[in-house]
């Protein structure tokens, strides 16, 4: 029986994030492409992470607090608002956004690399390429990935409370309190485990596409296709599973 195309690429991108995070414990770190990364996963992702934030805080906050005004309990709106965005809204689709914005110029440029043969040259100059390549990546996502979640977080929950204070004349005061009652203590750190753990998969699997891509530069695309596809499903389902671990 033969194995799929994708499994063989998924088992070879788990062993290469398995040598990049062993490498990274070695203290084997390219620390001028690092700074470059931590941009790319951060400061440059900074404006899309905050538009989606404040349109998905307030069209949820909207939806939440007309049906909840309907049953009286308006008041509750923040609360609710605040532990959605906290237990699955703000890691889900911030790691949704670091996949279209962060994992295709990952494998994009690993790709371009593979087929144009730079990542051999490196390999010829005794360099790892996975030291090199991927251990930068790796870190500047289990960095950046927790800080965009709670940069998330705090927007799409200030753009609920502006958006109800506006169109259904909560009290900012009210909606505050009801946040501060919702949320458990562990629901915040719980979310930024979520996200470092999305990160991880985000940068393993891009990267690993990236090295594996086979053929001439119109392969790239195909890679960063299939590392796009693969990694939303990684997060999907790994989704479920941390959820059950950690709020079941």
């Amino acid at each position: 029986m033969k194995i799929p195309i994708w499994l063989r690429r998924l088992g070879n991108s788990l062993t290469i994030g398995g040598q990049a995070v062993a490498a990274t414990f070695r203290g084997k770190i390219n620390r001028v492409d690092l700074f470059d990364q931590l941009l790319e996963a951060g400061p440059d992702s900074f404006l899309i992470v905050v538009i989606t934030a404040i349109a998905a805080g307030a069209v949820f906050n909207i939806q939440v607090a007309a049906a909840l005004s309907r049953q009286g309990v308006g008041s509750q709106v923040g609360g609710l608002l605040a532990l959605g965005l906290a237990r699955e809204i703000a890691p889900l689709l911030t790691a949704t956004l670091l996949t279209g914005k962060v994992a295709t110029a990952y494998a994009a440029q690993l790709g371009t690399m593979k087929v144009t043969e730079q990542i051999d040259a490196i390999t010829m100059l005794k360099t790892d390429p996975v030291e090199y390549l991927v251990v930068p990546r790796l870190i500047a996502m289990v960095i950046m990935a927790p800080v965009q979640c709670l940069l998330f977080f705090l927007v799409a929950v200030w753009s609920g409370q502006i958006s109800s204070t506006a169109l259904y004349q909560i009290p900012p005061g009210v909606f505050w309190n009801s946040v501060r009652d919702w949320l458990d203590p562990s629901d915040l750190p719980f979310m930024l485990i979520k996200a470092v753990v999305f990160g991880i998969l985000i940068a393993v699997i891009a990267c690993g596409w990236g090295l594996t891509t086979r053929g001439g530069p119109k392969e790239v695309g195909t890679s960063t296709t299939g590392a796009v596809v693969m990694t939303l499903v990684s997060v999907c389902l790994i989704d479920v599973l941390l959820t059950q671990i950690l709020f079941g």
